[in-house]
């Protein structure tokens, strides 16, 4: 169980109208589970950014997630918004097709300093 905790983290937190979900570790089938339960706990605001800047895998299982996420987010009027995919990452969501239909945004210089991605 320690090792699951070391590899595979989330947080989120809250700014505004915009709800941040930080995902550090592996996204896989033995973590899938806790992402999907934190993108489905966010508070529904205008925009749902995914901040996978420290994700250093991200599966079909994942990806699947952040298809539901996205349909789910604009069922209810928002956006999903991926920042700063690493390029292990990002080459999965080019392969997929997610880079054409899910925004993707740099994170703000001052990211380190503030609460939101």
């Amino acid at each position: 169980m320690r090792e699951r905790e070391e590899r595979f983290h989330v947080e989120t937190t809250v700014s505004g109208d915009v709800v941040c979900v930080r995902v550090v570790g592996v996204i896989d089938i033995a973590t899938v589970g806790a992402f999907r339960a934190a993108l489905w706990a966010a508070p529904a605001r205008s925009e749902l950014r995914v901040d996978l800047s420290e994700v250093r895998l991200l599966s079909a299982a994942g990806v699947r997630a952040l298809i539901a996420a996205r349909l789910w987010v604009r069922a209810q009027g928002g956006q999903l918004v991926l920042v700063d995919p690493p390029p292990v990452v990002d080459q999965v969501l080019r392969a997929t097709g997610l880079r054409r239909v899910i925004p993707i945004a740099e994170a703000a210089p001052d990211r380190m300093l503030a609460a939101a991605c």
